[in-house]
């Protein structure tokens, strides 16, 4: 099976290179595309780089070490990868990596982000899952809430006199 991993950077996303890993060493026939996707150039960017060249360039070797960390985790665990940046709008550019490379599933991780943000900006996660032909997997992060402190570690002024 054919995995479409895209890879932001964030922990929520290594968080679903791992998840992809467990499923493979659980026994699934795996192949991994890690994918990253740069925002495209502003105008701004575009006028002070005066050359276009520069920008992508500068953009795909930020995209490029971005993958390092899920790449050095698939090589740990011994999966076959191949790797893709590309600029554009993310889930639009995800569903065409997932069609170009024939990607059975996509896992990635969500964001987090509220309803309302949601509702108003949309989500990558959000748009892909409706957007793709194939299974796509939310990864969250598993986040332990922090404990409380226990009353009698607070201390509590002397209020006898």
């Amino acid at each position: 099976m054919k995995i479409l991993l895209p890879v932001d950077g964030s922990a929520v996303a290594m968080e679903a290179v791992r998840f992809a890993i467990r499923m493979a060493q659980a026994g699934l026939e795996t192949s991994v595309v890690l994918a990253n996707v740069q925002e495209a150039a502003t105008l701004y960017e575009l006028v002070v780089a005066h050359d276009p060249q520069v920008i992508e360039q500068v953009s795909a070797a930020a995209g490029a070490h971005t993958l390092l960390p899920a790449e050095a985790l698939l090589k740990e665990a011994n999966i076959s990868y191949e790797c893709e940046v590309a600029s554009g709008d993310p889930a639009h550019t995800l569903i065409d990596i997932l069609e170009r490379y024939g990607c059975d599933l996509v896992v990635m991780g969500a964001s987090g982000t509220s309803t309302l943000r949601r509702a108003l900006l949309g989500s990558v996660s959000n748009e892909v899952l409706h957007a793709a032909g194939v299974p796509v997997m939310i990864v969250k992060l598993n986040e332990e809430p922090e404990p409380e402190p226990e009353l009698d570690a607070v201390d509590t002024p002397d209020v006898s006199e």
